[in-house]
């Protein structure tokens, strides 16, 4: 490739970065009503692990307004979190969901506390893996979404580093798939765009964070 040609490309690469960062508003309300939560794996197959661990894959964790009267998915909210453990998905449920929401998880011991912490919690135990689908279906199927986007579009060839904010892409596209206007969503993204922090570019490669103006 053109040594011009290279640069023209990574600026752009550059640029849809800076919009992904922008797909998070400020101060965005929490989801509410009912919620369905569970996480999933993103990255290549392994060999030998089991369970909920795992040795490359990032773990994400999902979660979808599912209304009890079958009228549809709301709005959504994924994030890559450490592991499996209750600080991790308890700090994303405190995140993404306003209290008092009812919380539809799986039974693992990690979502324990949530009634604790507000949430009225909805136990499913997963007895068998393969039936999670039918269990909690619409975070399922936004799982399944994602993954679909993620190759088709991107070919798999997302780092971890930035992996939240193609999480981010695919929620603010999701949420905004019902819109009449095709071009509400970039008027939305660019108010969004002009109301955050600039970010350089150092931070966006990973190098050292520029120093600032004298």
């Amino acid at each position: 490739m053109h040594a011009a040609n290279v640069v023209v490309v990574g600026q752009a690469r550059t640029c849809l970065h800076k919009l992904r960062r922008a797909m998070v508003r400020p101060g965005r309300d929490r989801l509410h009503g009912r919620v369905e939560i569970d996480e999933t794996y993103v990255g290549g197959a392994e060999e030998g692990v089991r369970g909920r661990q795992t040795v490359t894959k990032a773990l994400v964790a999902i979660a979808v307004e599912a209304p009890e009267d079958g009228s549809g998915i709301g709005r959504i909210r994924m994030r890559v979190v450490a592991d499996p453990s209750a600080t991790s998905l308890l700090g994303f449920v405190c995140e993404a969901v306003e209290p008092g929401t009812t919380v539809h998880a799986a039974g693992w011991p990690s979502y324990s506390p949530l009634e604790g912490l507000g949430y009225p919690h909805e136990v499913t135990v997963l007895r068998d893996p393969k039936l999670a689908g039918q269990l909690l279906p619409h975070v399922h199927r936004i799982a399944s979404l994602f993954k679909r986007w993620w190759a088709g579009t991107h070919q798999g060839a997302v780092s971890a580093r930035h992996l939240d904010y193609y999480l981010d892409e695919f929620s603010f596209r999701f949420s905004r798939r019902k819109s009449r206007s095709r071009g509400k969503p970039f008027y939305r993204l660019v108010q969004q765009a002009a109301a955050i922090e600039p970010t350089p570019y150092r931070s966006i490669v990973g190098g050292k964070p520029e120093k600032p103006d004298p």
